[in-house]
């Protein structure tokens, strides 16, 4: 089944007391492996990529940027992407939430934090050697990665610390992105995905998912059209079905009971439509896989 809808890709941290996340990846493999990897997903962390060999591609709805050795990508929250690299590439990726760099709950900082974060303009920074600040944090991404293949008795603390300052030469040097076009319907598309992941097992209608971007229905249209050549129907019932195929894959529900789950009302309509997109029968799908 073809992997196209898109994906939460979730902090495999994100649990633990410290969900400061980094993975050591090349064009075939990750360890740890995210849920995300090679498909386009977003996460609800930041993302700071380092390519230590070879090249990375990331594409989002709007761009597709190349990374070279010894740069790196700064991936905003919520930004869906995703990852390819040359053969030879060899990147280190590290996920945190934002509150990691915001010190304490209510604090000052926060305005510093979502003064980048939630700017919906700003969806990947590239860092090269160019300019002094760039080969501050690019410095400061080599500490972090030295940190995790030699970790120390106060790891956990000194990652906050080169976290806070590598967002501090951040916020002081970076300057917002102008909007264009591109950038604005990425933006609504992301939160368009969102609305469908949240609220796919629904009777979402074409007014509500408009509604979660304040745009019209026919905006939702264009944008759907755009960036995924598809209408917003046609999207949510792929995704649907995406998700039925992972609940009959991985566990033991009745046939009845995802179809309910996934948001089939009557299931002669799942049972049609799951054969149309996968040529099996829900129960004959489950035996194949």
């Amino acid at each position: 089944m073809e992997e196209r809808y898109y994906l939460n890709s979730v902090n495999l941290k994100t649990e633990s007391n410290f969900p400061y996340l980094i993975m050591d990846a090349t064009s075939k493999s990750s360890n740890p492996k995210p849920p995300g990897f090679h498909v386009m997903h977003w996460h609800e962390d930041f993302q700071l990529i380092y390519v230590i060999s070879g090249n990375i591609y990331l594409k989002t709805l709007s761009h597709t940027h190349s990374i070279h050795k010894r740069e790196a990508i700064f991936i905003n929250k919520n930004v869906v992407h995703q990852l390819q690299g040359s053969h030879d590439c060899h990147y280190k990726s590290i996920l945190f939430p934002e509150y990691l760099v915001e010190f304490y709950p209510g604090g000052p900082a926060r305005k510093y934090v979502s003064a980048l974060a939630d700017n919906d303009q700003l969806t990947t920074h590239i860092f090269s050697d160019r300019s002094t600040w760039h080969h501050t944090v690019l410095g400061l991404l080599e500490n972090l990665i030295d940190l995790e293949n030699a970790p120390s008795s106060i790891y956990e603390y000194e990652v906050l610390v080169y976290l806070s300052r590598l967002w501090l030469e951040m916020i002081k040097n970076m300057e917002l992105p102008v909007e264009d076009e591109k950038t604005e319907v990425a933006a609504r598309m992301q939160k368009f995905l969102r609305c469908i992941e949240q609220h796919y097992s629904e009777d979402l209608s074409l007014d509500e998912l408009a509604k979660s971007a304040n745009v019209c229905k026919s905006e939702c249209l264009r944008c759907f059209r755009l960036t995924m050549q598809t209408t917003p129907y046609k999207y949510l019932m792929e995704y649907r079905l995406q998700r039925a195929a992972s609940l009959l894959q991985d566990t033991s529900l009745t046939v009845g009971d995802i179809a309910e789950k996934v948001g089939f009302h009557q299931m002669s309509h799942f049972g049609k439509c799951f054969k149309e997109k996968t040529g099996y029968p829900p129960k004959e799908y489950r035996k194949q896989k």
